[in-house]
């Protein structure tokens, strides 16, 4: 599954990424630049949606937060949907530094 999958949509100074069903060492760089450059162009909010992703591996979980670091330090709000690959953001304690939300749903409101 490639980075050709992630798909970005926007509304006003929102973006919404909907990322794809495996996010691995293969295309976890391409993942990162993919949501940063979705953080530019005057982009307050960037919701990245998991929701149907299946499985993401370490180098996926780290290509994520240092999006997610990357973007804050630019002031912008990030929000993460995550449902089946919850447990790898919780027991790495990722949960814990980004709001992460069970829908998009509930990250939109």
């Amino acid at each position: 599954m490639g980075v050709e999958e992630l798909k970005v949509s926007r509304t006003g100074p929102r973006a919404v990424a909907t990322m794809p069903a495996e996010i691995d060492a293969m295309n976890a760089d391409e993942i990162r630049d993919a949501l940063l450059s979705a953080a530019g162009n005057g982009v307050t909010t960037l919701i990245i949606d998991m929701s149907a992703t299946t499985f993401c591996d370490s180098s996926g979980v780290h290509a994520v937060i240092s999006a997610y670091r990357q973007a804050a330090a630019a002031g912008i709000e990030v929000r993460l949907v995550i449902t089946t690959v919850r447990r790898v953001f919780r027991l790495i304690g990722a949960d814990q530094v980004m709001p992460t939300f069970a829908s998009l749903a509930a990250a939109l409101a």
